[in-house]
């Protein structure tokens, strides 16, 4: 199966934001076996015998894009990038009703390798990442923005760098200076 071009989803999501409801029926197969990977990533950190499933998590994120009436859609990097936003929202707000936070919820911690975020196993404490990142956007917005980038919207650095709208030095840059950062966070809560 020939993978379809950026240039094609930008121009549907361009459409789209234009009012042209044919465009979001001929745009929905385009980007759903992308976003069933970006959730199928999330999913695969969490723990055994989490409720919410995949396929639930890309509907939800799905319905909540469909309602962004008035997103004027730059590209396809913009919307991946919505979309990780979204997709972090749910699952935080997913552990966070089901009180995963309190002692860690029976999760293991997040942990950072030196390559990219990587979930080293199964039960990722999100709520403890996403209280992270929070922070780190106190700090920094953009390096927090990179990694939800980067780290949930499973974007290049040179997608995130077309989100952002700086250079891919710059969003090298910001990436490491968040994984630092982060880490030193997590293992600190950890203790």
């Amino acid at each position: 199966m020939q993978k379809d071009s950026p240039q094609e989803i930008t121009q549907l999501l361009v459409a789209w934001s234009d009012g042209d409801e044919s465009a979001l029926a001929r745009l929905t197969p385009l980007v759903y076996d992308e976003l069933h990977r970006l959730s199928h990533h999330y999913m695969s950190g969490e723990r055994a015998g989490h409720t919410l499933q995949t396929t639930a998590l890309v509907n939800e994120a799905y319905v909540r894009l469909i309602d962004w009436k008035n997103v004027r859609w730059q590209n396809r990097a913009h919307f991946f990038g919505v979309s990780a936003q979204l997709m972090r929202r749910i699952l935080v707000d997913f552990a966070r009703s089901h009180g995963y936070e309190k002692r860690g919820g029976g999760t293991r911690p997040v942990t950072l390798d030196d390559a990219a975020f990587v979930v080293d196993s199964k039960g990722t404490d999100m709520v403890a990442l996403d209280d992270a990142l929070n922070a780190l956007a106190e700090l920094d917005a953009r390096q927090s923005r990179v990694v939800e980038l980067r780290f949930f919207g499973g974007l290049t650095n040179e997608e995130a760098a077309e989100v952002l709208k700086v250079s891919e030095a710059t969003v090298r840059r910001d990436w490491s200076l968040a994984r630092a950062w982060l880490h030193r966070e997590l293992a600190a809560a950890r203790s």
